[in-house]
């Protein structure tokens, strides 16, 4: 029996998974845990992670391994995105990570981040062709799946963070700034070729903001919940998504705040954060968006199963 913990260090979260493997390969997920660390919070143009968010990310990292140091058979694979890839000071961060908590960050890549979100949706819905969009908080990563397969995969830097801060999209909303914003992002988005190629898919939507919006739908349907549909595998149309963006935009931080399934926490960062999904629903012609709720730490767990099996 081995106990495989997943942490995933993103740029607004940190989260953890704890998943008890047995000798068959078969595995059952012990615990999730999430703390909201923002650690690309004023990276700015400098690209520089701040003494704070790093102290909190620190801090979380510690009360996570408080969860599973006295497991046993442990194996720890711990990864870190787009903020600590974009940082200029990596390796103090990295350095202070691995001396006051004790784990080695695995920094990816763009485009590793992307193939294991599509690992963790592949084996989790039953998917054929699709764009998939995980969009966090300083890189949104898009996957064109046919037949099953994984045919293009990219990351670009645009994310809720970075484009509600630099944009001053975290209260209320200029039409200036909006425009700004959107304008930035899509130029980033046109340098995806293989976009061209692409319409008339179905998106599979995957990273915080993009849930968010089937949790504010779920809230929608019942405030009870035992009632309320689970995430994964949730269908809306794209004019659900556009009815949702305009009302966000219109909104002050603190209307968005009261807002039933949208986290607190996030309503500072949710209208830049449903940019890019509200430009590839636009640009692509999406038929349909399908949510997901497996991705990147699903994606390194069926990765580490794999590489049991050889």
């Amino acid at each position: 029996m081995i106990n495989l913990v997943v942490i995933d260090l993103g740029s607004n979260s940190v989260r953890m998974q704890i998943s008890e493997i047995d000798d068959y390969g078969s595995y059952t997920v012990k615990g999730y845990y999430r703390e909201y660390v923002r650690l690309s919070e004023n990276m700015g143009k400098e690209k520089t992670l701040k003494p704070d968010p790093m102290k909190r990310t620190v801090k979380a990292l510690n009360s996570f391994k408080e969860k599973y140091e006295n497991l046993d058979h442990l194996v720890v694979k711990a990864v870190a995105t787009a903020a600590v890839r974009q940082a200029k000071n990596q390796k103090e961060f990295l350095d202070m990570v691995e001396k006051e908590v004790g784990i080695k960050l695995n920094v990816i890549s763009g485009e590793t981040e992307a193939y294991l979100d599509y690992l963790g949706v592949v084996n989790t819905l039953p998917v054929r062709n699709c764009i998939m969009m995980d969009t966090g908080g300083a890189s949104t990563e898009l996957v064109w799946v046919q037949n099953g397969q994984c045919c293009e995969r990219v990351s670009i830097p645009i994310g809720a963070v970075l484009l509600s801060q630099t944009y001053n999209l975290t209260d209320k909303i200029s039409a200036t700034d909006l425009y700004q914003a959107m304008n930035a992002a899509g130029k980033m988005m046109s340098t995806v070729r293989w976009l061209c190629n692409v319409h008339n898919l179905p998106l599979i939507a995957l990273g915080g903001s993009n849930r968010t919006i089937a949790k504010i739908h779920r809230r929608e349907l019942s405030n009870e919940i035992d009632e309320v549909p689970d995430i994964h595998g949730m269908h809306l149309p794209p004019q659900y998504i556009f009815d949702l963006f305009d009302r966000l935009v219109a909104m002050s931080r603190e209307e968005r705040m009261q807002i039933p399934g949208l986290a607190k926490n996030r309503a500072d960062v949710i209208v830049g954060g449903l940019i890019p999904i509200s430009l590839a629903l636009r640009n692509l012609q999406v038929s349909e968006v399908v949510f997901s709720n497996h991705g990147l730490r699903d994606g390194l767990l069926y990765e580490y199963l794999q590489d049991k099996k050889k």
